[in-house]
């Protein structure tokens, strides 16, 4: 009680602005969730759901400053949990194998592959020879051409050659595995033969009229601009090219292209401002209506059609929340934009979809939300002035450009390595215009389409994509636009989201803490290491790190492998150019020493009926099933599918994809494969 007393002065400091802590907590019970090596037992579960019901009977027996520190606690154990049912409750089956074969199902939605190429996913799967228990839920399968594809619903075969979700291109990766399993997504892969019609299949009103939205704006807006117009209306990126994504990507302006909170915010202010100037023409209604409220509630319906109309997908669903919990202030006469109303919009997401935590789109976006909200309220309460009331708009839109840039700049960094260096520039051009002309055009189309003169609307809409667009080019095609940066540790992210929330969220000096973390994060960052030799899961590619910078060991093959480790050295090479920083030219046979060790790729399978022996110290890798004479280690095509990529680090040790990854579901591992992969690699 003693430490409770001592606390109770700072807690009284914090009162009333203790709210927006609540989703930190939560997040981090989910955070440490999803840390664990191994999922919970039925005791440790038991112990989290005990610490829920015991500590929600007990809480309000306590302290005023103690029951504070007791709601904070008793948020630590849910999010803990939420995210053990939401992992739960997404389970289904994922194929073990690599498929080819018929493929039948339900066509779902469109999207477009890394490689510009049209990708479909489909439901109701069914495929031969093997059991409905056994069927992945949904597949992804990529199309060779864009031939005219059947409507959403109908049900389609065709020829594909599928295989399971992939783990991580390396240790402590992205697991791509984790991220399917949240989607029910259990087979990915590619076809060669056009999709055929298989029957009526069910239909889907809404992805339906999502194609038809598409297929008619792509057609009153020609080109690059109509397949942009597409995507931030109805959520189809499959008409946007790689080219300008990329070129959105260079200048910092990718989160244009997402239906993101500033889309939703945007859409609810420009209807949410219509209407009560349209009830304000109206004397009557003016003076006898709440019109702020009845516009809040238009703004609401527009934003729901909005989210049904984009197909509802996790970054949407997250801005729609955001701006219903915004608009609901507003009919609560509370003040919209305020840290409470951001604090329960993560709440709401963190509730629903716990595994979001995870991701670089709910990451960037709360940091900008909260860094404005943020920095706004302490410029309004200290009474700042923003200069004349002619240049406030400019001013504003000056500062939210540099500060969500700066808030969102080491989020962006860390999970794409890369930094845009004049992306304030670029959002200086192209926000106001997104917020001034493309979203107020896009709403006129879509009311004046009803009586045939929605061209009016989108031809405006058209003219404020191009001049996006343009900037976008102009600015990614500028010296030394684009940076490569290394990827960070694991503690990197963390401390700079702690360092970053003490700053903004905690009030008065003591913020100045927040300090310490980001510099320590940034500290480790720049001390960041990357392992001197990595091993891809297929035995296909080997990379050693060499004073010019990564050496490959194949100018071609396996380039997703070799693009993901050149980008997290952030080494802006080719595979190509890499490959040359590897000795001995198109030899089948690559050799180098890490450490004391001396790991061999053996390239192909007559090079590996050649190479019949080995000797201790020696890893050697190959791209077919071998067995050696001596005592080396062998990592060929059977270990590496038990193991996952390999790194080998500096003092000599292997790490492996299932150690860092652990026995989770998303995995397809049990516990009892992790000791099976230690004693493997105990062989060295």
């Amino acid at each position: 009680m003693r430490a409770i007393a001592a606390l109770r002065p700072l807690l009284d400091a914090q009162r009333g602005h203790l709210l927006p802590w609540s989703p930190v907590v939560l997040g981090a019970g989910i955070a440490l969730y999803f840390a664990l090596p191994l999922e919970p037992s039925f005791d440790l579960w038991g112990l989290a759901l005990f610490t829920l019901v015991s500590g929600g009977v007990l809480i309000w027996q306590l302290p005023s400053a103690a029951r504070l520190l007791g709601w904070a606690l008793l948020l630590l154990p849910l999010g803990f949990c939420m995210a053990g049912l939401r992992t739960h409750v997404q389970a289904a089956p994922a194929l073990s194998f690599r498929y080819y074969g018929p493929v039948e199902g339900r066509l779902l939605s469109l999207s477009r592959s890394p490689a510009d190429r049209i990708r479909v996913t489909l439901d109701q799967v069914r495929l031969d020879r093997v059991s409905p228990q056994d069927t992945p839920a949904m597949v992804r399968v990529t199309l060779h051409g864009d031939a005219h594809l059947p409507p959403p619903g109908a049900r389609v075969m065709t020829t594909a050659h599928l295989m399971p979700p992939q783990g991580p291109a390396e240790p402590g990766g992205f697991d791509f595995r984790r991220h399917a399993w949240f989607q029910r997504l259990g087979a990915v892969g590619y076809t060669r033969v056009p999709l055929l019609m298989a029957g009526g299949g069910d239909p889907l009103p809404l992805e339906s009229l999502r194609r038809a939205a598409g297929t008619h704006i792509r057609a009153a807006i020609p080109g690059e601009r109509g397949g942009f117009a597409a995507a931030i209306t109805t959520g189809d990126r499959s008409g946007v090219s790689t080219a300008t994504l990329d070129a959105l990507r260079g200048s910092n302006l990718a989160h244009l292209l997402a239906i993101s909170g500033l889309h939703m915010g945007l859409l609810a202010a420009v209807v949410f401002g219509g209407l009560r100037l349209a009830f304000c023409l109206v004397p009557p209604l003016a003076l006898r209506l709440p019109v702020k409220k009845l516009a809040a509630c238009g703004a609401l319906v527009a934003a729901a059609g909005y989210l049904m109309l984009s197909g509802g997908n996790v970054a949407t669903e997250r801005a729609f929340i955001m701006a219903a919990v915004m608009l609901g202030a507003v009919l609560l006469d509370q003040r919209a934009l305020s840290l409470r109303a951001v604090a329960l919009a993560a709440l709401i997401v963190l509730l629903r979809r716990p595994e979001s935590l995870l991701g670089p789109g709910f990451q960037m976006s709360f940091a900008a939300t909260t860094a404005l909200v943020g920095v706004f309220s302490w410029i309004r309460d200290a009474g700042i002035s923003l200069g004349p009331k002619w240049l406030q708009p400019l001013a504003a839109a000056a500062l939210s450009s540099l500060v969500a840039g700066l808030a969102t700049a080491p989020f962006g960094a860390a999970h794409f390595n890369m930094v845009s260096h004049y992306g304030l520039l670029a959002n200086l051009l192209a926000v106001p215009v997104m917020g001034a002309v493309v979203m107020p055009a896009a709403v006129l189309a879509v009311l004046l389409t009803p009586l045939g003169l929605g061209w009016i609307g989108w031809t405006a809409m058209g003219q404020g994509l191009g001049w996006i667009l343009w900037v976008a080019e102009f600015v990614s095609g500028l010296e030394g636009a684009r940076g490569q940066v290394i990827a960070p540790g694991p503690m990197v992210l963390p401390l700079i989201a702690a360092g970053g929330l003490l700053l903004i969220l905690w009030q008065g000096r003591g913020r100045l803490a927040g300090l310490i973390p980001l510099a320590a994060a940034f500290l480790f960052w720049h001390g960041a290491e990357r392992p001197p030799a990595l091993i891809a899961d297929t035995g296909g590619l080997v990379g050693v790190l060499r004073p010019d910078g990564r050496a490959l060991s194949k100018p071609k093959g396996a380039g997703f492998i070799a693009g993901i480790w050149l980008e997290n050295d952030g080494d802006p090479a080719l595979q190509g150019e890499a490959a040359g920083r590897w000795p001995g030219g198109e030899a089948k046979l690559k050799v180098a020493e890490i450490a004391g060790t001396e790991l061999i790729h053996v390239i192909g399978k007559r090079a590996a009926e050649n190479y019949d022996t080995c000797k201790t110290g020696q890893i050697a890798v190959f791209t077919v099933p071998k067995e050696l004479k001596g005592d080396c280690l062998v990592l060929d095509t059977d270990a590496l599918r038990a193991t996952g990529a390999v790194l080998l680090t500096a003092a000599g040790k292997l790490v492996t994809v299932k150690d860092r990854a652990g026995a989770r579901p998303w995995t397809g591992a049990g516990p009892r494969l992790l000791p099976l992969t230690r004693r493997l690699l105990d062989r060295q």
